[in-house]
C-alpha cells in the first residue's frame, strides 16, 4: 500500500500540488477510500491491501489530479472543531473563517444569552451550525440565495443537533427576513471578476461563482450588506464579516461613510492581512 501512495504523490506533484499537499492528499485520500483514521493507517498501512482498494483509490487520485478539491472528493471540512459536509453548491469553509468566530464569542460571552444571529450567505451553514452550537439559547437566521447550499446548511445542522434553532431562509442577503438581529455574520463573495485567472484551479474550476465574485473591486456584494445592516441590528449590534486581499482600506471608508454604523476593529489573518471587520451599530 505504501508504494501506492507513493506514486499517487507523485501523480499529484506532476499535477502542480506543492509537495507537502501532495503528501498529506495522497495519504488522506487512502485513509479515505480504506475507512482508516490516521492512527490505524499509520499501524497497517502495510498490510495487504484489501479487495477493490487499488480501483477505488485509482478513481479518487484521478479526481485529485484533475485539482479537484479534497474536501469535495471526501465530501466534507472540519470547521471550528466540527465535521461539515461540502458539495459543489457551497464553498469549501476556510481556517480564515474561524475569525469571525473568534472575533463574535468574545463580544457574545455568556454562553446561555439569548441572541439573535444572521449568517448571510450562509453556504455550508458552517458559521450558523458553529455559532448555534457555541451559543445553545442563539436564535439563527441562515440565508442563502441558492435552494442546493441551505439543502446542504439543514444537513449539517441535523448532523449537529441545533436545528431547531436555525431558520433556513432563502433570500438574496438580508432581504428575507424582517427582524432585528444582535448579530450578523458573513463571508460574502469579495473577489474581484479581473482576478478570476489568478485564483488556483481548485478555486477557478470548482466552487460555486456566486459564492466567489463580486464585481470588478469585489466589494458589490459588500456594499449592500453593509447598507441593509444598518437597518436589521439593533442598537450595539455587531456586524462582522470577511474580506479580501488590499480591501482592508475601501472597507475601513465603507464603513466610515455609513451612517449609524461605527469600525471597531480590522482583524489580520496569520499572515498579519487585513481580513475581518468588526462594525457596531451606533
Amino acid at each position: 500500500m505504501h508504494e501506492r501512495v507513493s506514486a499517487a504523490r507523485a501523480r499529484l506533484r506532476g499535477a502542480g500540488l506543492a509537495a507537502r499537499e501532495a503528501e498529506l492528499d495522497a495519504r488522506l485520500l487512502a485513509q479515505f477510500a480504506l475507512g482508516w483514521d490516521a492512527a490505524r493507517f499509520a499501524t497497517s498501512a502495510h498490510e495487504q491491501e484489501p479487495d477493490q482498494f487499488s480501483a477505488v483509490y485509482e478513481t479518487l487520485v484521478s479526481r485529485r489530479e484533475r485539482r479537484e478539491p479534497l474536501a469535495y472528493i471526501t465530501g466534507h471540512r472540519e470547521f471550528w472543531g466540527l465535521e461539515i459536509e461540502v458539495s459543489r453548491a457551497v464553498l469549501i469553509p476556510r481556517p480564515e473563517t474561524e475569525l469571525i468566530l473568534e472575533q463574535a464569542l468574545p463580544r457574545f460571552a455568556d454562553r446561555d444569552a439569548a441572541i439573535d444571529i444572521a449568517d448571510v450567505g450562509t453556504g455550508s451553514g458552517c458559521l450558523a451550525v458553529a455559532l448555534a452550537h457555541e451559543r445553545p439559547r442563539s436564535r439563527v437566521a441562515a440565508i442563502d440565495v441558492a435552494e442546493p447550499a441551505l439543502d446542504v446548511a439543514r444537513r449539517n445542522a441535523h448532523r449537529h443537533a441545533v436545528s431547531d434553532r436555525i431558520e433556513f431562509v432563502r433570500g438574496d442577503l438580508l432581504d428575507g427576513v424582517d427582524r432585528r438581529f444582535d448579530l450578523i455574520v458573513s463571508n460574502p463573495p469579495y473577489v474581484p471578476l479581473r482576478d478570476r485567472a489568478t485564483l488556483q484551479p481548485e478555486v477557478r474550476d470548482h466552487e460555486p461563482e456566486a459564492a466567489l465574485f463580486a464585481g470588478d473591486d469585489g466589494l458589490s456584494v459588500i456594499r449592500r450588506l453593509v447598507a441593509q445592516s444598518v437597518t436589521r441590528l439593533k442598537a450595539g449590534g455587531v456586524l462582522i464579516f470577511e474580506f479580501g486581499y488590499g480591501q482592508a482600506a475601501a472597507i475601513s471608508e465603507l464603513i466610515d461613510r455609513t451612517d449609524g454604523l461605527g469600525l471597531l476593529e480590522l482583524v489580520n489573518d496569520l499572515q498579519g492581512i487585513p481580513r475581518v471587520v468588526v462594525a457596531i451599530r451606533l
